[in-house]
């Protein structure tokens, strides 16, 4: 009986070892790029342009110290404020200054889904203007494009047909496997700043990186469920002030879940990538759940996103009475 117990537990032993191994070898191989929209800021139409170059400088700062490469996507008609354009235009070029890369996220973040094909294309054309001089003096090319909301076409033929319309225009898509949602946090943190609530600030930043760590979680969890493993993931970020004081400690929570942090580039060379991927629909998802939803297995059970910051978010952009 006693040899029967010593190899049962022998055996158990084993394969609690051969588990942590496993996890421990993902781990060791999670690799991530940073993407980051909607600039020159996410809340452009409500902050002055010395405003977004204070909150550009420190957010970029932050990524270059700690050696992180990111690609930040561009809506143009956020530049064209009235006495701030050249101000708005070097806070663009700042991102080329610094060593990071610009794309095209439509020229006033327009939805394929809402505007149609061809406003749609006329949105991606009028979007270039200023990236690709500023890419020119840097000598680089514009070479990504961001879909808004994530919205790649309510049907196949749309989708299928505004890709090839991106391809000829010589553009790569950037996907999107990890989203926290940093942009529900964005106006209740800018709020708390102006009102100098100190303590709501706190509470809204640790929720932000304990919701992102579940985020994270579970989309490790899906990839390994749905393609078999976790491909180099792409992470969507916001330009916002949020990000620009807290983004280093969002990257100490990747870094403690064995991330490291590579180019887009280096991420879209992950098979992952040309996976077929069919879907589409009125709302904008991430690849994790296209892949799933292609393969007729639609994912559940994802993290919650705290409601009492859904319910303060709401609440800001109600008209005041």
């Amino acid at each position: 009986m006693k040899v029967k117990q010593t190899l049962v537990q022998t055996i158990a032993a084993v394969y609690v070892s051969l588990l942590l191994t496993s996890w421990a070898a993902a781990q060791a191989s999670r690799q991530v790029s940073i993407t980051i929209d909607d600039l020159p800021a996410a809340a452009s139409n409500f902050i002055s342009a010395a405003d977004i170059t204070r909150m550009t400088s420190k957010l970029l700062t932050t990524l270059r110290d700690q050696k992180v490469p990111a690609v930040g996507f561009v809506n143009e008609k956020k530049v064209y404020k009235l006495g701030e354009v050249d101000e708005r235009i070097k806070a663009l070029e700042m991102w080329l200054d610094y060593g990071f890369e610009l794309g095209n996220h439509t020229y006033s973040h327009a939805s394929l889904n809402r505007v149609g094909l061809k406003a749609w294309e006329d949105e991606v054309v009028q979007g270039e203007p200023i990236i690709q001089l500023l890419l020119a003096q840097h000598n680089m090319k514009l070479r990504y494009f961001r879909h808004p909301y994530l919205d790649t076409g309510r049907d196949l033929l749309t989708r299928r047909e505004a890709e090839a319309f991106l391809v000829e225009r010589g553009y790569r898509i950037a996907p999107v496997t990890l989203d926290a949602w940093d942009w529900m946090y964005a106006p209740v943190y800018d709020d708390a700043k102006k009102r100098q609530n100190a303590a709501l600030e706190q509470e809204l930043v640790k929720s932000y990186l304990s919701y992102s760590d579940a985020v994270f979680a579970y989309s490790e969890q899906l990839s390994v469920k749905t393609i078999g493993y976790e491909p180099k993931q792409i992470l969507l970020l916001h330009g916002n002030q949020l990000e620009a004081d807290h983004v280093g400690e969002l990257l100490d929570v990747m870094r403690r879940r064995g991330y490291r942090f590579i180019t887009l580039e280096d991420a879209l060379s992950d098979p992952a990538y040309s996976l077929s991927d069919t879907y589409v629909g009125e709302e904008g998802r991430g690849w994790l759940d296209h892949w799933a939803i292609s393969q007729g297995k639609p994912p559940q059970g994802g993290p919650v996103f705290p409601q009492w910051v859904m319910d303060r978010a709401q609440k800001l952009r109600r008209p005041q009475p």
